[in-house]
């Protein structure tokens, strides 16, 4: 049984879950993942799967707060509605009693993000197939009527292939083009989502603007767009991607373009997904690949 919430749990907003600790019958926590205002993610164990999994639990002093709830919900729906090599999988959702949550696909690897903070920018070896794994997915999402919102680098999970997480934000066409809020990570926003409504509905395109920055930071190790301030009032000021535009200099001469068509203020001139990979495949194509001819055998038979 899930062990009841302490004074200090409540206090500072978060489980405190053992190892081996039961978070629902027959599943346990195994190490916490790490979290963010509603959520918290923590490595666990499923005994019927018998599999390693992910369980994303709502934070203690929100069990009962209708909006997270629905959240999750709706996080649930969206992820069993998408079948795709490139989006995370879901297994079960538990949307009451004294621990909801999620259980989730365990993906081997490192977000994208980590991994440019670490090592800097990818290889076009690494870079290009990236690109067009994620034009897969997007590609996908976009027939399925939905459309993500928050594609960026730590979305994104360098296993293989990659896999693109998060659908927490995730909305249908129709519920897109409704949004009448900015919706997504500040840096990573299409204009539309910064100021929908004003800039015309968001769908798809504003999906194609967070690739095209997500690759532009996995390219250069740089953001696309200076970051704002998140507290301005000056919608120039908090999304300085409404009035500036990327440093085309910085990109490997082989992509620029496409990355930069991504980025495009106006939604209908940036590139669909199939587009956007047709433009890359040829780049991937003419990628270096190993010399053989100055090799000499070491070898000699009679």
């Amino acid at each position: 049984m899930p062990a009841p919430l302490t004074a200090e749990s409540e206090t500072e907003r978060r489980w405190r879950l053992a190892e081996g600790e039961d978070f629902a019958p027959g599943r346990r926590a195994l190490a916490r993942l790490g979290g963010g205002h509603r959520y918290e993610a923590y490595l666990a164990f499923d005994d019927r799967m018998h599999a390693i999994v992910v369980a994303k639990l709502v934070r203690p002093h929100l069990v009962a707060d209708r909006q997270t709830l629905s959240g999750l919900g709706a996080e649930a729906r969206m992820l069993d509605r998408l079948d795709h090599p490139v989006i995370l999988r879901s297994f079960d959702a538990v949307l009451e009693g004294p621990r909801p949550h999620l259980l989730l696909e365990h993906l081997e690897g490192p977000r994208l993000s980590s991994l440019i903070r670490r090592h800097g920018p990818l290889q076009p070896e690494q870079l290009i197939p990236l690109a067009l794994q994620l034009c897969s997915a997007l590609h996908y999402m976009a027939q399925e009527g939905v459309v993500h919102l928050d594609l960026k680098p730590a979305n994104t999970i360098m296993s293989g292939p990659p896999r693109l997480i998060d659908l927490s934000v995730a909305e249908t066409l129709e519920q897109a083009r409704a949004l009448d809020r900015p919706v997504g990570t500040d840096t990573y926003m299409a204009p539309e989502q910064c100021e929908p409504g004003r800039r015309g509905g968001v769908g798809p395109p504003a999906d194609i603007w967070g690739l095209g920055a997500t690759l532009y930071r996995a390219a250069t190790g740089s953001r696309a767009f200076p970051a704002g301030d998140p507290n301005s009032d000056d919608p120039a000021a908090r999304w300085p991607q409404l009035t500036s535009a990327p440093d085309p200099t910085v990109l490997p001469a082989s992509i620029a373009e496409p990355v930069l068509a991504c980025m495009d203020p106006v939604p209908e001139h940036r590139p669909l997904a199939a587009e956007l990979s047709e433009a890359l495949e040829p780049v991937l194509k003419a990628q270096a690949k190993p010399r053989l001819s100055g090799l000499k055998p070491r070898w000699r038979g009679p």
